[in-house]
Order: structure tokens, then sequence, then C-alpha cells
């Protein structure tokens, strides 16, 4: 039986569910694994710690989940590496015999229109990284901002949304960092406008996501009745899928509501596309113009605008990937080129010994389910291609933490880890919270020392 030792370069989901797949089908597959799991943050779970709104407990059940496979004893986990500036792929290669490439989606895809790059102008990903409280943001966020536009119909449009209009007081009994919640204590939006260029049945919201808006007695929601359109290709989409009749169940709940007089409101522009941001030295307003469905799920512009003025705008279009060093990279998929999880150069030949999993393999779209099947297939075609693989120069288990050492890397281990997940539990049960998180990537790391 060959043992091999594979790393994992990216502790979210994917990486983790890789790793775990991997350890699970090694024996079938006659092959003994070991894996380690790097990621460039001190602490592990990807976009579920740092993607993710922190008004969401759900999340917790599946950082269960993760943390069971992390504590498994052929998986080790090494965080506070960075690939790309602590190692190269030749130093993975030089201690593994394999690498999976499970680095995600963090950048905001960009949107080219006139004024984007104004003063006030925003992506939401930058945003989202802040309120989850990412070591990598500045500390403090602009927001004096009354009026604010979200662009994007998806559910990270909706997590802007209700960060924005939510009481801060109301996020208390969630791990929200402590300069978080300073920030959002000071936040002085009271009007959320959300444009969406399509109508009901196409939006990309979730019905759980969409119901969450109106959880704060605070928020009203209002969906304005213009651009509310269905068409054929709507009516089928209706007809076909449960959640989008859900979907559009609730916008209708929400189009026919009576205002409640809430001190803060989230307005839904339905068949509005953005076309220009308008100020001259910061963010004054935003211009859409009007679209009509074509029956075929698209829409069109009509030549009709829309002035809405507004001091600050988000754009959720969508999470980008970034390139690595010493991978191909296709720049307008955003993704590293590969034929089933194998990586393949940019004339489709592969790669010796790398792989690829979750959205860095087929870009940021799906969900958890999605991630398990993604990894499933790489993990697949890695044990198929075992005897193929070259054996490491260096095999030795501990090769790789002396060679970061050597480099002045402070790796933060399992157990480092686990400090870390201790003391913000316990700061956390002195504000009677459950945790509370840690920012500062210099005391993540103290305390991870011990």
């Amino acid at each position: 039986m060959r043992h091999i030792r594979v790393a994992v370069v990216g502790a979210g989901p994917a990486g983790i569910y890789a790793a775990d797949i991997l350890t699970k089908e090694a024996d079938e597959a006659g092959v003994r694994v070991s894996v380690d799991l790097l990621d460039r943050l001190p602490a592990p779970y990807g976009l579920v710690r740092y993607g993710v709104a922190p008004d969401h407990p759900r999340i917790k059940e599946i950082v269960k989940a993760l943390r069971r496979v992390l504590g498994h004893e052929d998986i080790r986990f090494l965080g506070n590496v960075e690939y790309g500036t602590d190692l190269k792929l030749d130093d993975l290669q030089r201690f593994y015999d394999a690498v999976v490439f499970a680095t995600g989606a963090m950048a905001d895809r960009p949107l080219d229109i006139p004024g984007i790059d104004l003063p006030g102008s925003h992506g939401a990903a930058d945003f989202v990284s802040w309120y989850a409280g990412h070591p990598d943001v500045p500390a403090h966020w602009p927001l004096e901002a009354e009026s604010v536009a979200v662009l994007g119909a998806g559910n990270v449009a909706l997590d802007v949304a209700r960060m924005l209009a939510k009481p801060a007081e109301e996020q208390l009994s969630t791990e929200i960092a402590d300069n978080v919640f300073q920030g959002l204590s000071l936040n002085r939006a009271r009007e959320i406008h959300v444009f969406a260029r399509r109508g009901p049945a196409q939006i990309k919201f979730t019905p759980m996501e969409l119901r969450e808006l109106s959880h704060s007695p605070e928020v009203d929601v209002v969906v304005h009745p213009e651009g509310f359109e269905i068409d054929e290709a709507s009516q089928q989409a209706i007809s076909s899928s449960k959640g989008v009749r859900l979907v559009v169940d609730t916008l209708l709940k929400h189009v026919d509501a009576e205002p409640t007089g809430a001190s803060r409101r989230i307005h839904i522009h339905l068949c509005q596309a953005p076309v220009e941001v308008l100020g001259t030295d910061r963010v004054e307003g935003l211009r859409t113009e009007i679209t009509e469905l074509q029956g075929d799920g698209t829409a069109r512009g009509t030549g009709e605008y829309v002035d809405t003025p507004v001091q600050a705008v988000y754009r959720a279009v969508g999470y980008l990937s970034t390139q690595l060093v010493d991978l191909p990279f296709d720049q307008a998929a955003g993704v590293i080129p590969n034929d089933g999880g194998r990586v393949v150069d940019l004339d489709g030949v592969p790669v010796p010994g790398a792989y690829v999993t979750g959205w860095i393999k087929r870009g940021p779209v799906g969900l958890i389910g999605h991630t398990k099947s993604d990894a499933a297939q790489t993990v697949a075609h890695l044990l198929e291609d075992v005897a193929a693989l070259a054996v490491p120069e260096d095999t030795d288990p501990d090769g790789l933490v002396a060679h970061l050492a050597d480099r002045g890397v402070d790796v933060v281990t399992w157990d480092g880890w686990g400090r870390l997940d201790a003391h913000e539990v316990a700061l956390g049960e002195a504000a009677g919270r459950e945790r509370i998180k840690v920012v500062a990537r210099e005391e993540m790391l103290r305390v991870a020392r011990g």
C-alpha cells in the first residue's frame, strides 16, 4: 500500500471536504494518505468564518461538521501560511505527492460603469470581510451614508442590505467582533435600495435569506410594484421550482404590505439595471435603466432612466478568484483551467500532481452540496492518478514545517487554533455571549502561541 502525502491549499469548506473524502476513499483505492491543510489565515473554515454575516446561526452547524473533519488523525491544519509568499509550487512538490488548490474566491467581480470608482463606492466582498472580522481588512468602515444602493440580486446583496439596515444592538447575540459592533453602532443608513436588473422569478435570493430581511422590528421591507413582471419564462420557473415560487410569493407579500413605521427601510427595485454612479468628488446618486423581460428569462433596456439619490454604493455582482503563483489562470472565467479537477495548462496539458476544487475550480456558484460533489470528483481523479504521481524529494512528515520555520513563518497548528478558539469563547462568556471573534492577526497569533 503506497503512502501518499497531499497538501490542500485552503482550509475552507472546499479544502476540508476534499481532505475528508480523500481520507475516506483512500483505503478502497489501496492507498494510505496523510493530508496537510494549509491556509493563509491563522483560523480555518474560510468563507464560513469570514464570508457570512454574524447573524446566521445555522452556520455554526456547518462549523461543527468541519471541526470533526479537522480532528481526524490523518489530517493536519497549518495556518498562517500563505501560498505565493511563504512557499510556491516547487516547495510543495518537494514535500508532497500531490497538491490540491482550494483557495476559493474572495475578490469582488468588477462592474464597468461610469463613476464606479468614486469614493463611497464599495465592493460587497470587502464589506462582508469587514463585518465578518477578517484580519486583513481595515478595522474601520465608513458608514456615514443615510441612503445606500446595493447592486445585485443574490444572497450577498441581501446580507449587505440587512447588515446596513439592522440596528447594531440586535447583533449582540452573535459572535460579532468588537470593532464591527462599534462601527455598526455609528451607521447612519436608513434607506437601503437593492437593485435587480430582472424580474422576481429571475433573482437569485434563496427563500430563507429573503425572509430574514424582515426579522427585525426596526426594518420595513418595501418591494416596489414597478418592474414586478411575470412573463412566460417567469411562469415556467415558478411552476417548476419550489424555491422560485417561495421567493416570488414572499416578494408579493411585501408589495402588498402596509408600512409599520419602522425607522429603517430596505427597498427592492426590480427590472432596473445600474448604468452610472453619479457624483463629482464622491457618490451622490445612482442612475438605473428600466428593463423589460423578453419572455426567455433575459431582459433588455428600455431607454428610460431613473436617478436615485444615495451617498454610498455597494456592488454585489459576484465574487472573483485571484491568480496563483506558478499556476495557469483563465482570466475570463476566473478559474484555474482544469479537467474534472486535474489542473491543465493553457494548452490543455495536465500539470503533474496539481488539482483544484471549489470555486477556484468551477467559479463562485453553488452551495455546500455542490462543494462536496465537486471535491468528490477531484479526489476520484487524484486517486486514479496515484501510480503516476512522482515521489517527493523529502518524505519527512515534518519537513514542510521545518522549511517554514527556517523562513520565519509563524505556523498555527491545530492545537494553536484550539487555543484561539477557546479564547474567543471565553471572551464571549465574559460578555454573556457565545463568542467574540478576535480580529487583529497579531493578537490571533499571540493567543495561538499560548
